[in-house]
């Protein structure tokens, strides 16, 4: 059934209603005069005083002046809610009591508001960021998470939604509404699925697990005598899986699964050739084919789950870094199979990338200088004032705080919790942390990650006497989880209100791009490097920092958790610039003999 042709029935009542989400139900903004009235009323007039000096000529008889402030603010919520503007949603939810004090607030919600257009929906969207939590729901039993998949869906029988429990009639509409509002999104779904299919579509993870003998690995021209092997794989997946339970961090499993996959894609797909099959010259070939992966439609596209038609290995090319570093964990892979006698060659074994390791472990351009800290947590001080809500700059601030001040990993940092905080026998305070490898360890809380975390605590409503915490409570706590728990009908609790290392990038992105857009016009210098900030750069900064300030070497060792000082010793950029000054003084100018004067004393 095509979806621009479903016809959507009148619906009833409030429960019935199509999801606010779809265009159908997106109202613009409220007007002038209902924005006035709104505005009067959070800086402290009573709601019939705002109502009547602002709306008296517009309001019906019998209509009370809390029920007009009411419906203007639940205008705004969809309005925010259309824009994907969640985080702007409490100013307009609050208790009437608390209006006062995000009077100012308001009006910067409202102009962010208006300069936010109505974002246009992608085919490899997931459901979730535009249909009810609901509909969301019972379409993931069906296994559709893409809009590509839910207008493929639709299309393959009439009656679409009976085999998909809990959404019933009225969902079924409010869905067909939603894609009869955007027509543009079924067209851009189908010449997708027909460029898959013209390219020649990946086969995706999910069936790797049925490939055919001939391409399972089960026969591999390199496959060691079964008798001698020492692991119960009977295929070149089993096998991947043996070897990444080996890791149990959960981001390093994650890393090396992502380059086993690509290169038994790539030998599936470009080879027609199994993993336990591939030779030296394949390996040769798979590390031109990461620089520049080709055909690019087949290879390349945007960020999107991984069970979506739209889903493909790679974003873009890989850098020669990032090429060395695949390289690395494919001759791990490969050597350990070695050791375990699946296979009997490493084809990985030698093969290597020109410029793809770097001269010291550590880039001096990915600091920031003293300077450089103080413009940004001074533009870190206004966030309210372009559209931040309270609650997510105060975390933002705490994150650069705390995250300056110890040198934590962001993996380490969205994991720690109250209770990861000890007191040693002198009454200083330190974290115990999970660092790479799952090697424990311990980091020194200075006064300044004290303070921040006081700061942000008192911020979230939780106590800040140690006494009173929660153990479980995350450091790093998401916005508003009390409210996303009853949207989404979760369990909230102390452990459960944390967020992951990849939206805490994603914050800490956003940030950087705005301290950038705002240190343009006097710092463009700045401004470059700030484009390129990642959450590790707060790592560089306090190590870079400390060391400058006379901490001594092994004392950031320790805290930074190195196994070598020689790898906390690329910090001590001071030892360069003395260098550069020493010589430069020793070498001022030339005789006119043409040898150089040296200065005494040198």
């Amino acid at each position: 059934m095509n979806p621009a042709s479903v016809p959507v029935h009148p619906v009833a009542g409030p429960g019935n209603r199509p999801s606010a989400r779809t265009a159908a139900a997106l109202p613009d903004l409220p007007n002038l005069a209902s924005l006035a009235a709104l505005r009067a009323w959070h800086e402290g007039l009573t709601a019939r005083a705002a109502v009547t000096r602002y709306l008296g000529h517009a309001r019906s008889d019998g209509q009370s002046s809390r029920g007009v402030i009411a419906r203007i603010r639940r205008q705004i919520v969809v309005c925010a809610t259309a824009r994907q503007r969640d985080d702007l949603v409490p100013l307009f939810t609050h208790p009437a009591a608390d209006r006062t004090r995000t009077a100012a607030q308001v009006v910067t919600a409202l102009d962010a508001l208006r300069a936010t257009p109505i974002p246009t929906p992608r085919p490899a969207d997931t459901v979730g960021r535009w249909l009810t939590p609901r509909a969301t729901r019972a379409l993931a039993t069906t296994g559709v998470g893409t809009l590509v998949e839910l207008t493929l869906f639709i299309q393959r029988r009439r009656r679409w939604w009976q085999p998909i429990p809990g959404l019933g009639v009225t969902g079924a509409h409010a869905v067909e509404a939603f894609l009869m509002a955007h027509p543009d999104l079924t067209r851009r779904a189908e010449q997708l699925v027909a460029l898959n299919r013209a390219e020649g579509a990946l086969l995706g993870p999910w069936s790797l697990q049925s490939l055919p003998t001939a391409l399972d690995g089960s026969r591999g021209r390199f496959r060691a005598p079964a008798d001698t092997c020492g692991l119960a794989a009977t295929n070149d997946v089993e096998a991947i899986e043996a070897w990444l339970a080996l890791h149990e961090a959960p981001h390093t499993a994650r890393a090396y699964r992502r380059e086993a996959e690509r290169l038994l894609l790539w030998g599936l797909v470009e080879r027609r050739t199994p993993l336990s099959s591939l030779t030296t010259d394949d390996a040769i070939a798979y590390r031109a084919f990461l620089r520049r992966p080709a055909p690019a439609a087949r290879w390349i596209g945007p960020p999107c789950p991984r069970s979506s038609p739209a889903w493909r290995p790679f974003v873009r090319g890989l850098t020669a870094r990032s090429t060395a570093y695949a390289l690395a964990v494919l001759r791990a892979l490969f050597a350990w199979l070695v050791n375990q006698h699946y296979v009997v060659l490493n084809p990985f074994a030698g093969v290597t990338v020109r410029g793809g390791t770097p001269r010291t472990p550590f880039d001096s351009g990915r600091a920031l200088t003293g300077r450089e800290w103080k413009t940004v947590r001074t533009i870190a001080e206004r966030l309210e004032r372009v559209g931040w809500t309270d609650s997510a700059a105060q975390r933002l601030r705490f994150v650069l705080d705390f995250g300056y001040a110890t040198g934590l990993r962001a993996h380490e940092l969205v994991a720690a919790t109250l209770g990861d905080i000890q007191t040693d026998a002198r009454g200083a305070l330190w974290l115990e942390v999970t660092g790479k490898g799952a090697k424990p360890g311990r980091v020194a809380l200075p006064p300044l990650a004290r303070e921040a975390l006081r700061r942000y605590l008192k911020a979230r409503g939780l106590p800040v006497a140690r006494a009173r915490w929660h153990p479980a409570t995350t450091l790093v706590g998401a916005l508003d989880a009390a409210r996303r728990a009853v949207r989404y009908d979760t369990q909230d609790s102390p452990a459960g209100d944390g967020i992951c290392a990849t939206r805490l990038r994603q914050v800490l992105g956003e940030f950087f791009r705005e301290a950038a857009d705002r240190a343009e016009a006097r710092n463009p210098g700045l401004a470059a490097k700030l484009r390129h900030a990642s959450p590790h750069w707060l790592r560089h900064t306090h190590a870079t920092h400390a060391l400058d300030q006379g901490v001594e070497l092994i004392a950031v060792r320790d805290n930074l958790r190195h196994a070598s000082i020689a790898t906390t010793s690329t910090y001590l950029h001071g030892n360069d610039a003395r260098r550069a000054r020493q010589l430069g003084t020793a070498f001022r100018r030339t005789a006119v003999s043409g040898k150089p004067m040296l200065t005494s004393g040198v």
